[in-house]
């Protein structure tokens, strides 16, 4: 048992100390700003008492998504940077659209 404490305890030196570094920062940053959107989400849904997708969360989305791939990009992460770059497209678009309308409306599906 205390042998794989020790390794748990290593392992999570190695995950957490040893290899903090300013990616590391970075990739936290990213995933604060991703956090953020679902966080602006959540009030403005309360506030409105129904769903709603504020145009913060597509900001957030946009800013996390940008930093997320530079991350998996340095970490040479394939699958990290197919999910990242697809999602920046859906970001991009969803701001265009209510860049070309103005306002953003709320569909109802």
């Amino acid at each position: 048992m205390t042998e794989l404490f020790n390794s748990l305890i290593a392992y999570l030196h190695d995950v957490f100390v040893a290899k903090f570094d300013g990616w590391v920062v970075l990739g936290f940053v990213a995933q604060a700003f991703f956090t953020m959107r679902f966080l602006v989400q959540w009030i403005a849904s309360e506030r409105a008492r129904r769903s709603v997708m504020p145009v913060a969360f597509w900001f957030f989305s946009l800013g996390g998504g940008t930093l997320l791939l530079i991350y998996a990009l340095y970490r040479r992460d394939p699958v990290f940077i197919a999910g990242q770059a697809l999602g920046l497209l859906v970001y991009i678009r969803n701001l265009y659209f209510i860049v070309l309308t103005g306002r953003q409306s709320s569909a109802k599906v």
